[in-house]
């Protein structure tokens, strides 16, 4: 008899260990799941609107993402005009612009915050056939105007001028006319949306001029000086040369999480000390002075 309760006892402990296992395994099983779950979710960021703003988030964006693996950005052009309103719209997460949203014609900016992440310099640019390095204020706004049509008018070679500008909502094109042509009226002319597809149609087409941030200038263009001031960042950050803006990345609202991060990354060291520069934006510490909405400069000490 005593055998056999001890018998009886073992199977009992037995069972109750038994049991003590399966719910441990169950309980492990759940944790693993959770946290899968957890590693899992993804944050999408889509940014859009200025194309010159557009190479510098893109690959400050891929950047980003290598580190942050949960984190996908979507960065598309478009225009600042479209940037600004899609974000206003709440459609996207952020709005790149080269205006300040206020200047944005039609624009509700209220509730838009303003996130400055660069410096751009824009030069006028010519095929390099029509063989003319630098050109007056009075006379670039002419031939902007279509009273001067051939480049041996401004000691070029005798050649038809071909007038490229950007559509209406460019930021590209509000700075340039504000800064360069003095809100000057421009004749009508071929427009294209893009800083990438200006470079492409300037650098085949002889006689064309038009206008490019500085991270599209490449050798195949021929950058304008104006009244002999060239366009250079340095020039850019005493006020020398005028046709400059800054890169804003408007959000709807205060950020929070991922986006935030994001956007605070594009301020960081890793990207004003490396990839700003080697993209040819300016960085916001290289400026020598501030422009206000209204265009007022105040000295930076």
């Amino acid at each position: 008899m005593k055998k056999a309760l001890t018998l009886g006892a073992l199977a009992v402990t037995m069972t109750v260990l038994l049991a003590g296992c399966g719910s441990s395994s169950a309980t492990s099983t759940k944790n693993t799941s959770s946290s899968g779950s957890g590693s899992s979710k993804t944050t999408k960021i889509v940014a859009t609107g200025s194309t010159a703003l557009q190479p510098l988030v893109e690959q400050a964006g891929q950047a980003y993402q290598n580190e942050h693996t949960n984190v996908t950005i979507n960065v598309q052009g478009g225009g600042s005009g479209a940037g600004l309103s899609q974000v206003a719209k709440g459609s996207v997460n952020i709005g790149n612009s080269d205006l300040f949203a206020q200047d944005q014609k039609g624009l509700d900016a209220k509730g838009l915050v303003d996130h400055k992440v660069a410096v751009v310099g824009m030069a006028p640019v010519i095929n390099k056939d029509a063989n003319v390095t630098n050109v007056s204020k009075e006379q670039l706004v002419k031939i902007f105007q279509g009273k001067i049509t051939n480049w041996k008018e401004v000691g070029g070679k005798d050649e038809k001028i071909t007038v490229v500008n950007r559509a209406q909502g460019s930021g590209t094109r509000a700075t340039f006319e504000k800064w360069g042509l003095d809100n000057a009226k421009v004749a009508t002319s071929q427009e294209q949306d893009s800083n990438g597809t200006v470079q492409k149609i300037v650098s085949t087409t002889p006689g064309a001029i038009s206008y490019l941030a500085f991270s599209y200038v490449k050798s195949d263009v021929q950058a304008l000086s104006i009244d002999n001031v060239k366009p250079t960042e340095a020039n850019v950050a005493t006020n020398k040369w005028k046709i400059w803006a800054y890169e804003h990345m408007y959000t709807k609202g205060q950020p929070t999480g991922e986006l935030k991060n994001f956007l605070t990354y594009m301020t960081s060291k890793a990207v004003q000390g490396s990839l700003v520069k080697k993209l040819g934006y300016i960085p916001l510490t290289s400026m020598k002075v501030d422009r206000g909405q209204s265009g007022a400069i105040t000295d930076l000490k």
